[in-house]
């Protein structure tokens, strides 16, 4: 994830000199040797900032702390709590209520979580001063980075960055995503120069903060072309949405080879902030169009960002957790340059970064900066896996965070300074090693995800739901549903699901295909606003169904024992991402339908 852009779009200031960023650079590794060094005092300077400041909130009031920042009470007292628990409370906020429910500071807005509940969109409550802390993080990234990849001052990055829509809630607090807040505040807009050596990017302000998908990518990849020369890394947030970029460049090259030809932005481009800040870049450039032009039209894209931007260093784009099924295509385009990530972060809290960025995808793991906020533990082989409450012995087995355990995975619990204590985030972390004493983790998974694209996370149970609400059609033709499981292909850009089902009905009935196209739209109709926000912006494709062979299933139960699965244990697997049984599938496939049209969404709750 990326730091702050500027937003003069103006060439540096050669009087900075290098000695301003060394200075710069060292005082950021020496803030990161310092809390790392002094972990466990921080994380109790941390919980007693937060207890003191929140003591009269009706939250820590109920279960009886009265003031108390003691950790023993804090862990005593105060339950290990999901969403769920705390929807009411979310729900009161939301509505209108401004007194101190979950935190002394006013709610300054919700950040909506990719993460659903009842198919929504969860809210989760920000306070102003969250931003100083994000703020903080991002600063630390590129000082990090100078370390391996030095001077990167001396040139731009080509980040594809978008925000997204906004609602706003009854009682009138914006509800969005954490990235479009942190891109419409000051600390993103404003920073300069003078205060960051390396806040220079090739797209312009107003094309990041343009709502339209095609004007703001069609802007973005204008501006990144015309200065390729300066172009020292590039990435987006997603490996999905940068691969994305790559996909439209390679349908649009003809009218963006156009407009850096003639110096006129092409009409399809009718936002007026936009236009004037792509005008104040773009003038004729007739050779630089004929080199992106003779590279466009070769048959192979094989390595076309190393091409078209042959001073790229690395790509800045989460590969980590289902963002991994992008590698190889990532590798294809890129002529396998470094895939770089940098920080670990969610709607709920801004955790850490990655101290060795270079490292290998399969080996990256997350320093936790322990001022972010109060950090737990929740070790996964002392929980007997019920997603929804945890027992009393169980939240006894929580442990701080220089008390994790090399090679263990944890859930992870955090309690942070606007109103979440001792919230399980949901992130399944595995321990790789240490920065002095703080732990360095891997992240694994989204704990039930099963499916997932770009930003969207299907569990199993809505899975399972949505499944039923789609074959519901079936009846009508004395058919029925026996079996299915799903995957993400990501073999199509966008991606999209995939759902393989098994079904029995009479040979002599005929069930029309129109019928198949409507089990695909009501499965979508039926998954969350996530989904079918992705659905809309075209960031995921339409699903698809392939129905299969009678008996296919128990085909798939022959392999899984034939690799030493137990026929006592075995359950079919509701998503597969193991090749050979994808394989197997599609070779026993008879028929495939997809989605006919978008599934309905609006920015909002739909109670709103």
């Amino acid at each position: 994830m990326p730091e702050a852009p500027k937003q003069d779009h103006a060439e540096h200031d050669d009087a900075i000199s290098d000695d301003i960023i060394i200075n710069k650079n060292k005082k950021a590794l020496k803030y990161i040797e310092d809390v790392t060094i002094n972990t466990d005092e921080i994380q109790e300077r941390v919980l007693g900032e937060i207890l003191s400041a929140s003591a009269d909130v009706e939250y820590l009031q109920r279960y009886g702390l009265d003031g108390r920042t003691d950790r023993k009470s804090f862990k005593k007292m105060v339950p290990v709590v999901c969403y769920e628990d705390l929807k009411v409370d979310i729900d009161r906020i939301a509505n209108g209520d401004t007194s101190p429910i979950l935190c002394s500071k006013p709610i300054s807005e919700f950040l909506t979580s990719s993460g659903t509940s009842g198919g929504e969109r969860k809210l989760m409550p920000t306070i102003e001063q969250e931003l100083e802390r994000r703020s903080l993080l991002y600063s630390l990234l590129m000082p990090v980075m100078d370390q391996f990849v030095p001077n990167l001052h001396k040139g731009k990055g080509m980040y594809f960055l978008f925000t997204k829509s906004e609602a706003k809630t009854p009682g009138g607090l914006l509800a969005r995503p954490v990235l479009t807040s942190y891109y419409k505040s000051s600390h993103f807009k404003n920073t300069t120069h003078e205060n960051d050596p390396y806040p220079n990017y090739t797209s312009p302000i107003e094309t990041i903060l343009c709502l339209d998908s095609y004007q703001s990518m069609y802007s973005q990849i204008l501006c990144g072309l015309y200065q390729h020369e300066q172009v020292l890394r590039v990435g987006a947030v997603f490996a999905s949405g940068f691969i994305r970029a790559i996909k439209f460049l390679e349908k649009h090259w003809i009218s963006l080879c156009n407009d850096i030809r003639t110096g006129i932005l092409d009409d399809k481009i009718t936002d007026l902030d936009v236009r004037v800040s792509v005008m104040k870049i773009l003038k004729p450039n007739p050779k630089l169009a004929a080199f992106l032009e003779f590279e466009c039209k070769k048959e192979s894209w094989k390595g076309i960002i190393s091409r078209l931007w042959p001073n790229t260093k690395y790509v800045d784009v989460i590969v980590t957790g289902t963002m991994s099924q992008y590698i190889p295509i990532l590798d294809y385009y890129t002529n396998g340059l470094p895939l770089v990530c940098t920080m670990y972060a969610s709607s709920e809290c801004y955790f850490g970064l990655n101290l060795n960025p270079l490292c290998e995808p399969n080996e990256v793991c997350y320093t936790i900066i322990p001022t972010m906020a109060y950090f737990e533990f929740l070790p996964l082989n002392k929980i007997d896996g019920n997603d929804n409450s945890i027992s009393t012995t169980e939240q006894e087995h929580l442990v701080d965070l220089v008390d994790v355990e090399l090679g263990q995975e944890y859930e992870l619990v955090v309690t942070t300074y606007a109103g979440l204590y001792r919230y399980r985030v949901g992130d399944i972390l595995r321990v790789a090693g240490f920065k002095n004493k703080a732990p360095q983790f891997n992240f694994i998974c989204r704990k039930n995800v099963v499916l997932s694209i770009d930003s969207d996370k299907t569990d199993e149970v809505e899975l399972q739901n949505a499944v039923k609400e789609g074959s519901n059609h079936l009846l009508n033709y004395n058919a029925s549903l026996t079996e299915y499981t799903s995957c993400a292909d990501t073999s199509t850009i966008p991606g999209h699901y995939v759902l393989y089902w098994e079904i029995s009905k009479n040979e002599n009935n005929s069930i029309p295909d129109s019928v198949f196209e409507e089990c695909c739209f009501t499965v979508e109709e039926s998954l969350n606003s996530v989904y079918r926000q992705g659905r809309k912006t075209e960031s995921i494709g339409p699903l698809e169904i392939k129905v299969v062979e009678n008996g296919t299933f128990d085909k798939v139960l022959d392999f899984a024992l034939s690799q030493g699965a137990s026929i006592n244990q075995y359950k079919t697997p509701r998503c597969i991402k193991y090749d050979p049984i994808i394989e197997l599938l599609n070779t026993k496939a008879i028929s495939s339908f997809f989605s006919p049209k978008c599934p309905h969404w609006v920015p909002g709750h739909k109670n709103w």
